[in-house]
């Protein structure tokens, strides 16, 4: 049993970290340094979770509703034909912008804005768009970070607290701008705040329901893994907020999105939780002492177990990395 746990698990961190992963791995846990984020602190433990798997798919799901930021994917975005490299490349980007040592997780930004600056184009509505438009990159981040903490608090080995889910929010919004966002959310209140004032924008294109088609019904998924893959992507589903689902022909089912598909979603990451585990841990990191970065003031989070230093980001999310 050990064996093949071990087989597995070294096989989905193959698929989801790519051929690099090890080496990557060790690099963004054990570089001496300081880091953006203190071990153990809610943006860690949120990105260090398996529920990371539904709130990727959800996250692809709802950016997928903004025409332009769909243009650019549509344009530029090779994930259609490189799915596994896509995911490697997203997975090492939040895992070094989480955990790595300052000055690699300033590179990995360096790396996207400066990605960012050569994408541009016209939309099928004939609005232009830019990678780099900080309210592009807003919409980016909100639904992604509202993805990434309702898949953790509803399947999360260990929910935030509501000061923890502030803090969170207020993390990520250091990485979000760094990145050039603007007008980022720091709390709760704010962020869904933020996600009802995107939602003017927001329609159903060809381009987006090709991406859900893609995600729910085509995606390059290996035989043995098609059905695990259904669970999580029906668990994704189930946690859409209810008005982003017939924009994209998704079921609309709240009784089974509150039972069912919410069991399935508690077995899955509970499964990859198991997995995950069988992963080899790194040396700690020579330093685990915190850069001061710009950061809005927030209630304190109380004290938080450190998540282990293994823990690997895991997400197909369509990122501000390649937005």
């Amino acid at each position: 049993m050990t064996s093949l746990r071990a087989r597995l698990s070294d096989g989905l961190f193959a698929m989801v970290a790519g051929p690099d992963g090890p080496a990557a791995r060790e690099r963004i846990h054990t570089t001496p340094g300081p880091r953006w984020f203190p071990p153990g602190s809610p943006i860690q433990r949120v990105h260090g979770d398996t529920s990371m798997y539904i709130g990727g798919l959800r996250a692809l799901l709802l950016q997928s509703l903004h025409p332009l930021a769909m243009a650019a994917v549509d344009d530029f975005s090779d994930f259609r034909h490189d799915v596994w490299g896509r995911l490697a490349r997203t997975s090492t980007f939040l895992a070094e912008t989480t955990f790595a040592a300052a000055p690699d997780a300033e590179r990995a930004v360096a790396v996207v804005r400066a990605v960012h600056r050569h994408i541009a184009g016209t939309a099928p509505d004939g609005r232009p768009y830019r990678a780099d438009d900080p309210h592009l990159l807003t919409w980016v981040h909100v639904a992604e970070v509202d993805s990434f903490l309702t898949a953790h608090q509803l399947f999360g080995a260990a929910p935030l607290t509501d000061a923890e889910c502030d803090t969170y929010v207020a993390q990520a919004s250091v990485v979000a701008t760094k990145l050039g966002a603007s007008d980022v959310p720091t709390t709760q209140a704010q962020l869904r705040s933020s996600l009802d004032a995107f939602r003017a924008e927001l329609t159903s294109t060809p381009a987006a329901l090709d991406v859900a088609r893609f995600l729910i019904t085509d995606a390059p998924i290996p035989r043995r893994a098609r059905l695990p893959y259904a669970a999580l992507t029906r668990s994704a589903v189930a946690t859409l907020p209810r008005w982003a689902r017939e924009p994209l022909h998704l079921p609309d089912r709240p009784r089974l999105d509150s039972t069912l598909w919410r069991a399935t979603g508690h077995v899955s990451t509970r499964g990859l939780r198991w997995l995950s585990s069988a992963q080899p841990v790194p040396g700690e990191p020579g330093s685990s002492a915190t850069i001061a970065v710009p950061e809005p003031r927030v209630e304190p989070a109380a004290p938080v177990v450190p998540v282990t230093p293994h823990a690997q980001v895991t997400t197909p999310d369509l990122d501000e990395r390649e937005i």
